[in-house]
């Protein structure tokens, strides 16, 4: 009784069963691991039947037809499991709809026949476990037919994915190609009866094929296959990659990953990605994320910040979909440290830059302020000795008989005359000191307050009538809108601004005297006040004008820092959420336009 076939059935029907169990024991079960298990459980159909059918016919006088009826559950249900193990081994995951039941309809019907065998012998005119000595019907060609076919196209399907991730020649797709030709060569070998061949040799064959699929899959670990366009990234790409299943579990990895967060490589796989993270706030972070992103497929960015490895990450967390299958979660780690120290060092040199200009335009205001301060200071000074001069004649006049209280009258009028020129003169000075301070803090000390336009033109005209009047050049102001009209915001970085812009204009004349610069304030369409600085000089060059608010240029020479502009767009635009505009003509002029939105004025 104990063949050398029957030990090896035997053998063949233990190692599936060792197959199952070890397959169960992988959690969760993914699709690939679902169908690869039908597989197994109709391999041990065949298997057992067959070793059952050995064991007992011959002892019991059972008629071995009667053990096919549960043998070709197996038989017929085989080729449709693997059909599903290759489609699912292609795309990692599939979304099961009506067309898939297709599939099942002949070996549904290959049942039903099979179990009524006797009353049309359709299926077999004469069984035997001698495959040649048999006689099959005319349905049975049909259910070969079908079960050759279904096998020939899973097997196609495995080959072309083998070959996609891994190469014609790699061990997984030698394994591939051994454990399906093997079961089907024999098989049709005894179905055509070209050899002489016992029923054992069909479920032997197929117990291989499943050893050589288990051994390419769980020694590959393709088991639990992540999609094959991730499978084609290599090891030495730059960005650290995760691919997590629906479960939050790590199914893939990089090295790239390995060697940068210093993890072992085994303690990754089946892992909890959230479970590596220890800080609450990245936890929390990082998992609304993941479900955002799966619930609305489409990619979300976060910034991470590992402290035990001291560097920062621009984090993209992706839903995988195949043919509208979720499948997956991709995530990118891109390493921005580099980029955040150069951005900070750019600042700095920045700021650097930034308060060099600064000072070098308090340079040029001190020298017209000193001016401007040198004329109400020699006007006071006269103003005082005036005063002087009469509050010496009016001492010597109180003893004087010939002087009447007309003439008294008279100096104490001339006494208030130079007075109201001394208040005059000091309330000048006073604005010019206003002013002066106000440019003088630091520019990201913004002051957020009310201010009309009139305080705003005086300003101006304080500051650059030094500048104007040495230079030879008018300003022409223009007021479209009433002198009250307010606006909210820091007056010091808007008189900046505009004074940065009529200094552009006076050396836009190149030296030029008696030319006219107009400041026009006025209302545009969209209800926006709009502040315009008009020259006519030269006009910008055009490699000028494509890059005069993005890169800090200058048309000055070595005399410019290319600062000016590139600080007043950022000052109107975080100061006044406003926008700056020109216009240039060359031979004929620019214009710059301020532009502050309508909801930040009050009139």
């Amino acid at each position: 009784m104990f063949t050398l076939p029957f030990v090896l059935l035997s053998l063949s029907t233990i190692s599936v069963v060792v197959l199952i169990f070890y397959a169960l024991s992988k959690k969760p079960l993914a699709q690939l691991q679902v169908s690869f298990l039908a597989m197994l459980v109709c391999v041990f159909i065949v298997c057992f039947g067959v070793l059952m059918q050995e064991m007992l016919c011959d002892r019991y006088g059972i008629d071995p037809m009667n053990f096919e009826y549960f043998i070709y559950l197996g038989t017929c249900f085989f080729p449709v499991a693997l059909f599903f193990t290759a489609l699912i081994f292609k795309n990692t995951k599939i979304k099961f709809s009506k067309k898939y039941i297709i599939p099942f309809i002949i070996p549904v019907i290959s049942i039903l026949i099979l179990w009524t065998n006797n009353w049309h012998h359709l299926f077999f005119v004469h069984y035997s476990m001698n495959i040649a000595e048999g006689v099959v019907g005319a349905y049975f060609n049909i259910h070969s037919i079908y079960t050759y076919l279904l096998l020939f196209i899973s097997m196609i399907i495995l080959l072309q994915a083998s070959f996609k991730t891994s190469g014609i020649f790699s061990v997984q797709s030698i394994l591939i190609i051994a454990g399906t030709l093997i079961p089907v060569g024999i098989n049709l070998l005894g179905t055509t009866k070209l050899v002489d061949m016992s029923v054992y040799l069909t479920p032997m064959s197929f117990s291989l094929m499943m050893v050589l699929y288990a051994f390419a899959m769980l020694r590959f670990n393709f088991l639990n296959i992540s999609p094959i366009a991730l499978q084609r990234i290599v090891d030495v790409m730059s960005d650290c990659y995760l691919v997590l299943d629906t479960d939050e579990i790590i199914v893939d990895y990089n090295s790239t990953f390995v060697s940068t967060f210093h993890v072992q490589d085994l303690s990754l796989r089946k892992k909890k990605f959230f479970d590596l993270l220890t800080s609450t706030k990245n936890i929390d972070k990082f998992k609304k994320a993941f479900y955002s992103s799966i619930k609305n497929k489409v990619t979300y960015s976060l910034e991470y910040y590992d402290s035990r490895i001291h560097k920062t990450f621009n984090v993209e967390i992706s839903p995988l979909y195949n043919k509208k299958v979720f499948i997956g979660v991709l995530i990118l780690f891109k390493d921005i440290t580099e980029h955040i120290m150069d951005m900070k060092k750019l600042k700095d040199s920045q700021d650097t830059l930034m308060e060099s200009e600064r000072l070098a335009s308090l340079g040029q205001l001190i020298g017209g302020i000193a001016h401007n301060l040198k004329t109400p200071i020699m006007s006071i000074a006269g103003a005082t000795e005036g005063l002087i001069d009469l509050i010496k004649e009016y001492d010597s006049s109180i003893d004087d008989p010939e002087v009447n209280s007309k003439d008294h009258h008279d100096i104490a009028n001339d006494m208030m005359g130079w007075t109201e020129k001394i208040k005059e003169y000091s309330e000048y000075m006073s604005d010019i000191i206003t002013a002066v301070k106000g440019q003088a803090v630091v520019m990201t000390e913004a002051d957020n307050v009310i201010f009309d336009i009139e305080e705003l033109v005086k300003r101006i005209d304080i500051l650059m009538r030094h500048e104007l009047k040495r230079a030879i050049v008018y300003l022409n102001v223009i007021m479209q809108v009433p002198e009250n009209t307010s606006l909210q915001g820091d007056i010091n970085s808007l008189v900046q601004v505009i004074n940065n812009m009529i200094s552009n204009s006076i050396q836009a004349y190149n030296g030029k005297t008696n030319q006219k610069i107009d400041l026009i304030v006025a209302k545009d369409n969209d209800n926006h006040l709009v502040i315009s600085v008009r020259d006519y000089g030269p006009g910008l060059p055009d490699k000028v004008k494509d890059k005069l608010f993005n890169e800090m240029i200058t048309t000055k020479g070595k005399n410019g820092t290319g600062l000016g502009l590139y600080m007043s767009y950022s000052t109107i635009k975080a100061h006044f959420g406003g926008d700056i505009t020109f216009s240039s003509e060359i031979g004929k002029g620019t214009t710059f336009n301020i532009i502050l939105p309508n909801y930040e004025m009050k009139v």
